[in-house]
């Protein structure tokens, strides 16, 4: 079964869009690494940032699945939050990146952002996921 996925064309200049897609295959090869290896990356590269507000990190979101059909894909939560969370980053921002599983059966993981004390674009409600790593902004202590 295939699904329509309409994503608004904006053409980006070249030096963003080459941020953007060196930005992606970072996040794409740390999303192969074990949870707490991801974790302490994340954590030194959040290390000095600002906390992200819900605008930029939203922004952050649809630049990366705007330029990565894997990203913007039902597989690609992980690298897309990764990356989501890195893009902030080189705005000097950082939002709360969460990794989890579902609430109720059947199991499934999930990553996610959170900005502003609420998940970023998600199609989930609040509560439907179990954080089981976050790393927060500096500052804030919401790190598993």
């Amino acid at each position: 079964m295939t699904t329509e996925r309409v994503i608004a064309y904006q053409p980006q200049r070249l030096g963003r869009r080459v941020l953007v897609l060196a930005v992606v295959a970072f996040a794409r090869v740390l999303a192969r690494r074990p949870p707490a290896q991801i974790c302490r990356v994340l954590h030194r590269v959040s290390r000095g940032a600002r906390p992200a507000s819900r605008t930029e990190a939203a922004e952050a979101r649809r630049v990366t699945v705007a330029n990565s059909a894997f990203c913007a894909g039902p597989l690609g939560c992980l690298p897309r939050s990764i990356a989501t969370a890195l893009l902030c980053r080189a705005r000097g921002a950082w939002p709360t990146w969460v990794a989890g599983v579902r609430r109720h059966p059947p199991f499934g993981a999930h990553a996610w952002v959170e900005a502003e004390g609420a998940a970023v674009d998600e199609p989930y409600p609040d509560g439907f996921h179990i954080p089981l790593l976050t790393v927060a902004p500096p500052g804030q202590g919401r790190r598993r």
